[in-house]
């Protein structure tokens, strides 16, 4: 997993960890709130949880630039070089891919805790969805 983190590059890679962290403070923030059982503004309720998704498609966007970048670093080093190997270049490709797939699993981490936050919410009468 380590290998993972500096291979996506350090810099993205901790962005979109530091992405994760926030994500999940905000679930376990709006899950004590819900669960305080107190009566809560459904639009107030709807907006927090809000947060939640926000932050995970901004995760998925961080991840896709940072491939990006990595893709142009990459083209760049190749034109400099000039001939370069399919599997060299393929090894590239794959390494880039790595700053999206993390994109991609915080995404769905904060979807799966926005859904099921909402749900409760609902259940509870409290999100008036």
């Amino acid at each position: 997993m380590t290998k993972l983190f500096i291979e996506g590059g350090p810099a993205f890679m901790g962005i979109l960890t530091l992405v994760l962290l926030v994500i999940l403070a905000l679930a376990v923030v709006n899950a004590v709130y819900l669960a305080s059982g107190k009566g809560h503004d459904p639009v107030i309720v709807k907006s927090r949880l809000e947060y939640i998704k926000s932050a995970g498609l901004f995760g998925l966007i961080t991840g896709i630039l940072g491939q990006l970048i990595g893709l142009y670093q990459a083209f760049e080093a190749i034109q400099r070089i000039g001939k370069v190997s399919p599997a060299l270049l393929a090894g590239g490709m794959k390494v880039s891919m790595i700053t999206t797939m993390y994109g991609f699993v915080i995404f769905i981490i904060a979807y799966l805790l926005w859904f099921a936050l909402e749900a409760y919410a609902s259940r509870n009468n409290t999100a008036g969805v």
